[in-house]
């Protein structure tokens, strides 16, 4: 029998418990199994429907997806007994602020065991101390360089501004959407602020729901067990802080008057200065409760007989843009960047979808540094309805990702065609799968061509005019000058066999800095050539920026919009490829792979043309 005695934990308490005996394990060199299990169970406690405590005190311990029994043991011994001798044991022997250690970048649990070991390193602030004394370079496997980067790292971890990628967020507002959606009363339920604008990094994040029970759905969010702590609670609105998350603000919308809501709560902060100093020229306030009538002193505009100013309030955004006489203006574009002016012009781009895409040019599979095999990644983009998808791993001289010889590259152009006399056959019986468009797929063999340091490419022009198309990088030697770089990525647009360049920054958002390019030459350059330019999927990429891309679009460049998955998950990726082409004000005409698979080809097959005539 449970100890009545014992104070009742919340989910949340249980998953923070869980998932320090997983850091503790990291830092002890468990097997990675192992702390990869506890951390799951605890996001799995912390998301559960069910209050797990009240539930074992029950006598009915629940079935939690991810917990097996060695943990579900430890569960039942908190339950009973208010401790766990486990976690009291780990807790004796790995310091919290061990490991704290584990937060910067480039050092792991072998590295921190190490320092803890034999210089006795136990905080930030010692490992700091120690490193500036050059204690560490006398250590095994350590050396002066090491030293630097480990203070360079610290340095990154005290100014690190906490901040998520786009799909690290979009899993965390997915999650919480679907624990709030049964909440009685609740209408509607939408993420707002930067993540709906599709910036490319996220920090707070913000959820507005339309309901007719206000206090229920703000009870129902402060008491979720991914909740670390409440911050604000009131009887519209609430702010919490996640368990190893980030802050969630959620407001309370009127049913029916969304409108001005959606729009104040989206941003940015200069798109809303911007319309509230419309709204005033035309004799209004504007809030996110809507219009205010206010007279010449900007004071609400009370009625002859005392009655109360009047508020305009709109069910829709586009009804609230157009009281100002604007069109509705697309949350991408929503950055004081010119679109209140297209937007009173009539002039608004018709912003790409992705749905415009015909296909996908950049994707690997495990013949390089992918997981899935070729004919996995593309029956996966066969039942995606593409036309086409492009396989491109990598060449010869990235040997870190089994870069193809000649030998491997005639072997796998078979294995492709093979697929593809598949593939015909099946459309031909009528077996294709239901997705599959009326003129078929074709799995089009292409490389991610390497663009060496010495601005040769990897393989000779007469092997990469046998690819469908090929896509050119810049991997290694990214210290170079800006006119070494600037030359390398040069030679490849020149080239009248390289389509597209890929990834062109060459960056890891957060951890790796862009390229040092003259960027305007190369846009330039691309432009003339016909050459596109990638606008790369991968949250951690986002490259080229939105920034670049629409600075690249004045120069007429062509743009395409990838994956580069390296799994078949990954090929969802182009979803914020396209966000990232929105936010530059793309259009479909603008993509290349918007194209037929017939047009894509023919476009290749013109680009010695193209060179030939610049």
């Amino acid at each position: 029998m449970p100890d009545p005695a014992v104070t009742p934990l919340t989910n949340g308490e249980l998953a923070r418990i869980f998932h320090e005996i997983g850091d503790m394990l990291e830092v002890k060199g468990e097997l990675v199994y192992k702390t990869v299990a506890y951390h799951k169970a605890a996001d799995a406690i912390a998301h559960s429907a069910v209050e797990i405590f009240a539930a074992y005190q029950a006598g009915k311990p629940p079935r939690i997806p991810g917990v097996g029994d060695a943990i579900a043991k430890k569960i039942e011994e908190l339950v009973r007994t208010g401790r766990l001798e486990y976690y009291e044991k780990l807790r004796a022997e790995v310091p919290p602020s061990l490991v704290a250690l584990l937060e910067i970048p480039g050092v792991g649990p072998r590295t921190v065991r190490q320092l803890n070991v034999e210089l006795g390193v136990e905080t930030l602030d010692d490992l700091k101390k120690a490193a500036e004394a050059g204690a560490l370079r006398g250590l095994k496997g350590m050396s002066q360089k090491t030293e630097e980067q480990v203070l360079a790292g610290i340095a990154a971890l005290e100014n690190r501004q906490d901040r998520m990628r786009l799909g690290q967020a979009e899993a965390i507002v997915g999650q919480l959407l679907a624990e709030l959606s049964g909440v009685p009363g609740l209408r509607s339920i939408q993420p707002a602020g930067s993540f709906r604008r599709r910036r490319e990094t996220i920090g707070d994040l913000d959820l507005l729901a339309e309901t007719d029970r206000p206090a229920e759905l703000v009870e129902r969010f402060v008491s979720l067990g991914s909740v670390d702590s409440v911050l604000a609670k009131g009887p519209r609105k609430a702010a919490v802080r996640l368990l190893r998350g980030p802050q969630v603000d959620l407001m309370i919308m009127p049913p029916g008057e969304a409108g001005t809501y959606l729009i104040h709560f989206t941003g940015s902060k200069d798109h809303n200065v911007t319309l509230r100093g419309r709204a005033r020229d035309r004799g209004w306030s504007l809030s996110e409760k809507g219009y205010l009538r206010i007279g010449d002193d900007g004071e609400p505009l009370v009625g002859p007989d005392g009655e109360p100013p009047e508020l305009r309030t709109f069910p829709t955004e586009e009804e609230a843009y157009r009281f100002l006489d604007l069109a509705f203006i697309p949350p991408e574009l929503r950055e004081n960047r010119g679109e209140i002016e297209a937007a009173l012009a009539g002039t608004l781009p018709d912003l790409i979808r992705q749905s415009d895409l015909c296909g996908d040019l950049h994707s690997h599979s495990d013949w390089s540094d992918g997981i899935h095999t070729i004919e996995r990644m593309a029956e996966a983009a066969r039942r995606r309805g593409y036309s086409y998808q492009v396989l491109t791993d990598h060449t010869v001289s990235l040997a870190i990702a089994r870069g193809l010889d000649l030998e491997r590259v005639a072997m796998q152009r078979a294995i492709v065609r093979a697929l593809n006399e598949r593939f015909e056959a099946e459309e031909r019986a009528g077996t294709a799968p239901p997705e599959t468009p009326m003129g078929g797929f074709r799995l089009l063999h292409g490389c991610e061509l390497e663009i060496r340091a010495d601005a040769t490419l990897d393989y000779p022009d007469d092997v990469l005019a046998a690819y469908d198309v090929v896509v050119a990088s810049v991997h290694v030697a990214r210290r170079q000058t800006r006119e070494q770089l600037t030359a390398r990525t040069l030679a490849a647009i020149r080239n009248p066999n390289v389509d597209v360049i890929a990834h062109p920054a060459g960056r890891y958002i957060g951890s790796r800095d862009d390229l040092d390019l003259d960027w305007d030459a190369v846009y330039r350059e691309a432009a003339r050539t016909g050459t596109a330019l990638e606008l790369n999927g991968s949250d951690e990429r986002l490259d080229l920026s939105d920034v670049r891309a629409r600075r690249a679009a004045e120069f007429g460049c062509l743009f395409s919009i990838d994956s580069d998955a390296h799994r078949t998950e990954e090929l969802d990726n182009v979803r914020w490829g396209t966000a990232m082409a929105r936010r530059a004000w793309l259009t479909a005409g603008q993509v290349l792979n918007t194209r037929s698979r017939e047009e894509l080809l023919a476009w290749v097959a013109a680009k010695p043309e193209r060179v030939a005539g610049v």
